[in-house]
């Protein structure tokens, strides 16, 4: 990773353009071509140096409920039950822990009845009993604003 690419990161992550062409405002900022930063953010993209592009809304503000999730389910049932639960658009981030409860994942929806709902969706389509399934709402938020800052 080159100085260039560091400039890019630091565009990426800390002042995305709000524009119609995002990379040609960063091209400008960085001092480069825009296909060159489009090469340079795709090769990133591949390398797994950029894991995630895009926006980061805070849903409580937007008038939607989320909460933490996990399910139990049986190791035989893991593939399975990932896809159930990521065929939700309501679904963010799904986790495979090593627990009890072995799949966690977050869920915003329209209000909490929204959220029970579809909990109790996934629950009856795994055949799973109603211990099987936790729902951990927000009872204190934290937000942390982590920004990562490349070696020289």
């Amino acid at each position: 990773m080159d100085h260039l690419d560091k400039q890019i990161l630091s565009a990426l992550q800390n002042d995305f353009p709000l524009s119609e062409r995002p990379y040609e405002v960063i091209a400008a900022k960085v001092g480069a071509d825009v296909d060159e930063v489009f090469r340079r953010v795709q090769l990133l993209v591949g390398e797994g140096a950029i894991r995630r592009l895009g926006a980061s809304l805070d849903s409580r503000k937007l008038g939607y409920s989320s909460t933490l999730a996990a399910v139990r389910v049986q190791e035989s049932q893991i593939d399975v039950a990932s896809q159930v639960i990521s065929d939700y658009p309501e679904v963010t981030h799904s986790y495979l822990r090593d627990n009890e409860f072995n799949i966690w994942f977050t869920l915003i929806a329209t209000d909490t009845g929204a959220i029970a709902g579809i909990l109790e969706a996934i629950r009856l389509k795994l055949g799973l009993g109603p211990d099987d399934v936790l729902n951990l709402p927000v009872q204190k938020l934290f937000k942390l604003d982590a920004r990562f800052k490349a070696a020289d």
